[in-house]
């Protein structure tokens, strides 16, 4: 059974989900990135792919790449990284990365090296719709890796239903029209837009990511969806650490997201 099939089968409610970029801090620290977060507790790593244009990305994300690609990352060594890191955790791994990068490699390429490193599902941004189902959905179907594609506020219900459709990991609900970025806190627009495709029933799990920074906004976001996404925070952390050793770090930080901060 893919590994994402089973955790949503075994958990249903407050699935954290934590992304960070290949080859940052160093390019040496995925491994023990992935390591950690499973040590801390995490259900889900999403692993993203620097690129040198990531359009829906912030500034902090943004710089993240630019810094793992001036490391020396390539697609190579972070299958490389992924397959010895899955070694050593059973957890899903999604890779995140846009479309671009996944031509040059050579699309059956890639996926192929995507089930020999042990990941689990993709997630793809910028693929359009029409060439998933033409194209590529067969090919996904065959190597038995999952896809989530993004939903937005904007994004018009016929076609959250048509992704409903044809997705067959999660939904990543967008929780604004923004680029990615680390708030402190959920508007009552996003609430609305929430419980709108709450309300869809609809047929695979939800994830909320972008501006997911704390237990607050984390919580919040569980109260509508099987779980959320932290990105932007995340890496601020891993760039701001050099001081903490990286493990107490990073579950620290885990516990900052899963659990109130006490009086």
């Amino acid at each position: 059974m893919n590994r994402l099939d089973r955790l949503f089968q075994e958990k249903k409610q407050e699935i954290l989900n934590i992304y960070f970029t290949a080859g940052y801090p160093g390019l040496g620290d995925t491994v023990k990135i992935i390591r950690h977060l499973a040590d801390a507790g995490v259900d889900l790593v999403e692993i993203g792919i620097p690129y040198s244009d990531p359009l829906a990305d912030g500034p902090t994300i943004q710089a993240s790449s630019e810094k793992a690609l001036a490391n020396g990352m390539t697609l190579d060594l972070l299958f490389q990284q992924v397959k010895e890191a899955r070694q050593q955790t059973d957890i899903p791994f999604i890779l995140m990365g846009y479309f671009n990068p996944v031509l040059q490699y050579g699309e059956d390429r890639f996926f192929r090296a995507c089930v020999h490193a042990g990941v689990d599902g993709l997630i793809i941004p910028d693929m359009p719709l029409h060439e998933y189902e033409q194209v590529y959905r067969e090919k996904l179907k065959h190597h038995g890796l999952k896809i989530s594609f993004l939903i937005t506020p904007q994004t018009p219900e016929d076609r959250i239903r048509k992704i409903d459709d044809l997705s067959n990991g999660f939904i990543y609900m967008v929780s604004s029209s923004s680029i990615t970025g680390a708030k402190t806190a959920i508007q009552a627009s996003q609430l609305e837009y929430f419980r709108r495709v709450q309300a869809m029933h609809l047929k695979h799990p939800r994830l909320i990511g972008f501006g997911i920074s704390n237990y607050e906004t984390f919580n919040t976001a569980c109260h509508y969806a099987a779980g959320a996404i932290v990105g932007s925070a995340f890496i601020k952390q891993l760039g701001q650490g050099a001081n903490v050793p990286m493990e107490q770090q990073i579950h620290q930080f885990v516990q900052h997201i899963k659990n109130p901060v006490e009086a």
